[in-house]
């Protein structure tokens, strides 16, 4: 991780165990990847096939600091935030 495609964060996890999160942006799409620890080689980072909500809105908030510090267009957040509208349709923005 660390190129400008890169935007990972730090959450809990269900059994308590810290979750590490990471998108990459690939094209217009954005993959997720996650895995339960830091520490170690071998631990692999696994892609994720439906981020739930709450992995998009933190992606859309790094973005959005992001682009406050002009380290990613507004556009980027902008059409992630389509993305989450398209993915899902109840979740009210403000």
């Amino acid at each position: 991780m660390g190129a400008k495609s890169e935007i990972g964060w730090n959450t809990p996890g269900e059994n308590g165990v810290k979750r590490h999160v990471y998108a990459q942006k690939h094209g217009r799409d954005w993959l997720f990847f996650e895995r339960p620890r830091r520490k170690g080689r071998t631990i692999q980072w696994i892609p994720m096939e439906k981020p739930p909500l709450s992995d998009w809105l933190e992606l859309l908030d790094c973005l959005e600091r992001r682009a406050a510090r002009d380290l990613h267009p507004p556009e980027t957040a902008e059409y992630v935030k389509k993305l989450i509208r398209d993915r899902f349709p109840n979740h009210p923005f403000s």
